[in-house]
Order: C-alpha cells, then structure tokens, then sequence
C-alpha cells in the first residue's frame, strides 16, 4: 500500500501499489526509484517479481514481469539493494542442479551479471543433471507441485529408484535448492522428488489453510498421490521407492506409513512428531499452546478427534510396514526423543512383517541435528546408506 506521510491513520487515503491476488503470497520486497522488486510465492515457485512506477508512484498498466530462468525448478530471493537509484536488482538463485548463485539483474536491458556462485567440490558439471516440475493430480482435484532432478541420459522406463521429500507444516516452503551431498544418490541412478504438499505455502496463503487443523490429511494424502503419479509416470519402479521427512515432516511420514505402506519400499524419519494427541494436550510443554493454531486445540473434542484420527503413534496396527530408519537426539527439545522412541516400541510390538526397523539416537544432538560444520554430512552418509542398502546398491 501506500499513504501521504502523515496521514497514515485515515484508511481512506490508502491506495494499493501491488494488489491482493488468491494465487501469490509476497514474502519480501525492496523499492527503487524507477520499480518495485517483489519476492513472491506463485504457480509453486519463490519468483521475483519487477513492476515499473509511472509518474505518480503507482504501477504502470502491464509493466510487470518475473526475472526468468533457463531452468523450470528453481527458487530466487532478494539479495542486498541499498542503492535506490539504480537499474540493477541483486538477488540470490539455486536450483536442484545449480549451487546458489548471486546476479545483478538490469530490468532495462534484461542482462544478468554472474557476482557470485558456491563452489562445489569435486568433479560436479551441472549438465550432468537434468531438472523438472511439474503437477501431480490429487484425488480431490487439488494440483501438487513436485521438483524433480536426476542424472542426465536416465530412462524413463519404470525401473529407477526414487527418493520422495516432504514437510509440508506451518507454512513453510521447501525450494527446490541444491544440495552436493544428494548428488551422491542421484549418480547412483536415484530420482529426487521434492512433494509441495498442502501445509507449505508454495501456493500462496490457501495452500497452507489447505494443510493444517481440519484440513492437516491433504498434507498426507497430497503425498501420497505425488507417489502415486510419479510410478504410472514411469519415473520410478513400484518397489523402489523411498520417503524422507524431518519433524512435522516425520510427522507426514509417520501418517503415510500407516495410511499407504504398501507403496514405500522404506521411509526416513528425522526427530518425527508422532505422538501428536499426548503432546497437544500437555500445556505444560512451552512449544503446545502456541501450537493451536497448527494442529488445533485437543481440549476441542472435534479438533481431538481429528488429532486422534492421524496420529502416527495412535494408529499403529498390525500390517506391514515398510523398512524405516528413524532419528532423534536426546537433547531435543521440541520433539522430545521418548515420542519416536515409544513410536518405535509400538511398532516392533505390532507389525506383521520383518522389515528393518531402526531406531538411531544420538546422545549429543537436539532438533537440528549436532552442531559442527561437517557432522550433518555424517548424518546425512548415515540416512543414505539406509536408502542404498535397501535399494540393493552397494557400491
């Protein structure tokens, strides 16, 4: 918006610079004296945005345009712009295949000038690597954003093994960003699947009305049927497929295991949420009040029961599962390690089958895994060689 200084207060001279659209979330911007640069959430991608001023600072009709990209899965953001009077916009790209990467961009002539890029080490060449996005069909008409990358020269036949990723909780998005150490899995023939499940906000702001409290199942369900579309793709082979999800992530996992375990050959758990109704319903834990407005308050016997309805932990029963490497530090303190520690117990008690089950506890960590620069690495080497070994690739 924008208002006369000083007459702030009075609503009436408010006037819209940018307005409201169902279909974009904006998320940060940064104003110039000839345009507006907007960081924005649309079509399942963080774009940013250019709009032209006219004369009176309002926007000029069709004057407004995305900073394209040579890749269709990518995410931007707005780097540092301290100079207003300038054509250059600075901002910040990454995408499955490419390292994060800084440009000045000139709105006039549309150029963009290579500042900066993190190095990879190794032998990396981006050609190697093939991106893509596009959307899966939910069963209730809603369409799912999925970012895929794999190795340049794969066949789409049916035959490769897939790594799903999800978290789809509080809104918060997950950009389709690069990550050297996935490369070590992509080489060995993997597809890498991102689910922009409902419960981001990938969408704009419905996407993520659409993924919490009454409505938290299409988070699992959307999951489910990116899974599900991507095999009839022929992206991947049936029995090969693998899930991952970290926290309200594992809290999907969890929920999927139970719902659909028939379609995962294993699934990573990192510090899951999984005993959803016990934690809701202790206040006493500083995270659970505040929380309410996520899962919904267990003191509200229909928001009780719909916590109860998809609860990893509550809906354990006798079936089979799918072998499952499961996390948690013992200094975790917004999920406490007794939830998949119990969760675990109940599985092993319960399930028919014979899959491997672990449960790896590491006795320095909290949420985020341990500090140090190079530990998650070991963390992640660990999850992997789950994913492998279960795959039958050993080398």
């Amino acid at each position: 918006m924008q208002v006369p200084i000083g007459k702030e207060s009075n609503r009436a001279d408010w006037r819209d610079v940018v307005a409201h659209r169902d279909d974009t979330f904006i998320e940060d911007f940064d104003v110039f004296n000839g345009f507006l640069a907007l960081s924005v959430r649309t079509g399942g991608l963080a774009k940013i945005s250019i709009a032209l001023w006219s004369t009176d600072l309002s926007m000029q009709s069709g004057a407004e345009f995305f900073i394209a990209s040579d890749e269709t899965a990518y995410a931007t953001s707005l780097s540092v712009n301290p100079e207003l009077d300038t054509e250059l916009v600075r901002y910040a790209y990454s995408s499955l295949t490419t390292p994060t990467t800084v440009y000045d961009y000139n709105i006039r002539t549309g150029e963009k000038i290579l500042l900066k890029r993190d190095p990879v080490v190794g032998s990396f060449d981006p050609a190697n690597y093939r991106t893509e996005f596009l959307f899966a069909p939910a069963r209730d008409g809603a369409r799912i954003p999925v970012s895929l990358v794999y190795r340049f020269g794969l066949v789409r036949d049916g035959s490769n093994p897939l790594l799903q990723y999800a978290y789809g909780a509080y809104g918060l998005s997950t950009d389709p960003n690069f990550s050297s150490a996935r490369l070590s899995l992509i080489d060995r023939g993997f597809v890498y699947a991102i689910a922009h499940v409902r419960g981001g906000q990938e969408m704009g702001r419905a996407w993520y009305d659409d993924g919490r409290k009454l409505h938290k199942m299409n988070s699992f369900n959307d999951f489910i049927d990116v899974t599900r579309h991507l095999v009839a793709e022929r992206y991947a082979a049936k029995d090969k497929v693998f899930a991952m999800g970290g926290s309200a992530g594992g809290l999907l996992i969890g929920a999927v295991a139970n719902l659909s375990p028939g379609d995962y050959r294993g699934m990573v758990a990192q510090v899951p949420f999984v005993d959803v109704v016990t934690t809701m319903l202790d206040a006493s834990i500083p995270l659970t009040t505040n929380e309410y407005d996520e899962w919904g308050n267990p003191n509200e016997r229909r928001d009780y029961d719909y916590m109860l309805s998809y609860s990893p932990y509550d809906n354990v029963r006798a079936q089979t599962y799918p072998a499952m490497f499961v996390t948690t530090g013992l200094w975790d303190s917004q999920v406490q390690y007794y939830e998949p520690a119990k969760w675990i117990a109940k599985l092993r008690a319960v399930k028919t089958d014979q899959n491997v089950l672990f449960l790896h506890v590491d006795m320095e960590a909290g949420h985020g895994g341990k500090s140090g620069r190079f530990q998650r690495y070991r963390e992640i080497a660990m999850e992997y060689a789950f994913v492998l070994d279960q795959a039958g690739i050993h080398q």
